[in-house]
């Protein structure tokens, strides 16, 4: 390509000014949500920052720490939720926050900010120190306690149907951010030498079926006949067998090629193991709206009733004619 054909080369739309065309499309909107995706995006920013310096810093390993899952904490785990915590406080647009490392809810100060988040800070930490994929993941609703006051229980256990916005972001061979307003599933990949996030993907459709299917077959003698007999389906048919182990990387890779995610529950974990706010919920959500489909097996996941903060489920995401054929071997 030549210097001449480089410069004609449109620069592409940024986050900003996405979100800013976008906001129209909702009546009586002022702002506020757009303002607050646009927190998130500069959060992703910081993180992404962090991630890519890990190594050079002493950021890999642990922190001889639990969260409030049990689960060990990684020190990006640490950080990605205190850069997240801290760009949603400044942004003054959230009452408060939940996420998957403190046990209750986080009140930003913001008691007349209209919107509160759920938030899964840095998923599939696990894999920082072998330097593969993992993501942040969010879902924010529109508070439903009186403004000015202080943010309740009831805030967050509103329903995945809910949910006003949703997304997550792949850091990755690129850093991408993902989100929908239920209109849409837009990608924005980012361009380290810019700062900048740049629209790459609008309006995403997930392929109704697909060959890929994304699972740790090292529970199997845990898994309950449905999902067996479904992988063995799927081994008959030489599909292609794909796990990361970090449920954002899988779920991007199966909305752009076709395929199912498979996080069944185990003799372990009765009830699944992903967090139903901060992991499912917005991830079916987005499921939803590019065509896809998201249940626990039974009923579709953007349908279960909420009751507590950190519940689990199990979860099958991914091309609609796959899931639907898992179901009813249910």
């Amino acid at each position: 390509m030549s210097i001449d054909e480089t410069l004609t080369l449109p620069v592409g739309v940024t986050l900003d000014r996405f979100i800013k065309r976008q906001q129209s499309a909702f009546k009586g909107a002022s702002g506020e949500l757009s303002q607050l995706l646009r927190d998130i995006g500069l959060a992703a920013k910081i993180i992404n920052r962090e991630v890519n310096r890990a190594g050079l810093i002493d950021l890999t390993g642990g922190t001889d720490s639990e969260n409030i899952q049990g689960e060990a904490q990684q020190k990006l785990d640490v950080i990605a939720n205190v850069r997240l915590i801290r760009a949603l406080k400044n942004g003054g647009e959230v009452c408060a926050i939940i996420t998957e490392e403190d046990e209750g809810i986080i009140y930003t100060g913001n008691n007349e900010g209209k919107y509160v988040v759920a938030l899964d800070p840095l998923d599939g930490s696990s894999n920082i120190d072998v330097n593969v994929s993992i993501g942040t993941i969010f879902s924010i609703y529109h508070r439903i306690s009186p403004e000015g006051t202080l943010a309740n229980e009831a805030d967050f256990l509103q329903g995945g149907r809910s949910q006003v916005a949703a997304g997550y972001i792949l850091y990755g061979s690129s850093t991408i951010l993902v989100y929908s307003t239920g209109k849409g599933v837009n990608c924005f990949t980012y361009e380290n030498s810019l700062g900048e996030f740049f629209l790459s993907h609008t309006n995403v459709i997930a392929p109704k079926n697909g060959n890929i299917f994304s699972i740790n077959y090292g529970n199997y003698t845990s898994f309950f006949a449905p999902i067996k007999k479904y992988l063995s389906l799927c081994l008959d048919r030489s599909y292609s067998s794909r796990y990361i182990g970090s449920l954002v990387g899988d779920f991007h890779r199966n909305q752009f090629k076709g395929g199912i995610y498979l996080y069944p529950p185990t003799n372990e974990h009765l009830k699944g193991k992903l967090r139903l706010l901060y992991e499912c919920y917005p991830l079916a959500f987005l499921a939803e709206d590019s065509g896809a489909r998201a249940t626990d097996g039974y009923q579709e996941i953007l349908d279960i009733e909420a009751t507590s903060f950190h519940q689990r489920s199990p979860l099958y995401v991914g091309s609609e004619l796959m899931v639907k054929e898992l179901m009813e071997l249910h």
